[in-house]
């Protein structure tokens, strides 16, 4: 059996018996956080695309192509006998439990989107009547328009960053649960198996006479 030791950034995956066991495989994950805006000023990743405030989509959701594997080679784990390699950013990309967490997190997140939306058309509103009409107000009017423009813009920005840090959050809490179900499936099958060096296909240029177990990973996940 395979020992796992594991620490708050890295995995590292030690063979008992074996030569490795000072010079093991340090597996850790790169992530790429997922940009998520809000409306305004920012990239958004709220779109109203018919118009009527309805819809919501949370953009780059567990962005997959952010997604990687790298596995630090010892000089003593370059010499292990056996040697396979994963395919990481297939199999998730082949979850079927993405498609769950995108539409758990839009429904977590529409009320707040829509609101934000809503406050920004009404800004907006605001912005252009005085733009078109702020040289024909009295000065007192247009003054007390423009105090009120400038309170909702600082408003807006702050419900607005809120909203952005809340999804970004979420979006990394669900992609790391994701990332786990990966870790543990590729450690099973390295275990049963008896692989002493699993490598990500996409964090070397070339890997030969190296066993590709991608599939077998993602039975095991699914």
């Amino acid at each position: 059996m395979m020992e796992i030791k594991q620490s708050s950034s890295s995995l590292t995956l030690v063979k008992p018996g074996n030569d490795l066991r000072k010079e093991a495989a340090q597996v850790s994950i790169a992530l790429s956080p997922g940009h998520t805006g809000v409306p305004g000023s920012r990239k958004t990743c709220v779109n109203d695309t018919n118009g009527d405030g309805k819809e919501f989509i949370v953009k780059k959701l567990l962005c997959a192509a952010g997604l990687s594997l790298a596995l630090a080679v010892s000089a003593g784990a370059q010499a292990a006998d056996k040697i396979a390699v994963v395919n990481v950013s297939s199999i998730f990309q082949q979850l079927p439990q993405r498609a769950t967490v995108a539409k758990q997190l839009e429904n977590e997140f529409k009320g707040r989107a829509s609101e934000l939306q809503n406050q920004e058309r009404d800004l907006q509103t605001k912005m252009q009547r005085l733009q078109r009409d702020g040289s024909t107000m009295k000065a007192s009017e247009r003054s007390r328009m423009e105090k009120d423009i400038m309170a909702q813009r600082e408003a807006f920005s702050t419900k607005a960053q809120a909203f952005e840090q809340d999804n970004r959050r979420r979006q990394s809490e669900e992609r790391n649960k994701i990332l786990s179900r990966i870790q543990d499936a590729v450690k099973k099958v390295a275990d049963d198996e008896g692989y002493d060096v699993v490598i990500d296909a996409n964090a070397v240029a070339y890997a030969s006479n190296s066993k590709d177990i991608t599939a077998d990973v993602l039975k095991q996940v699914k």
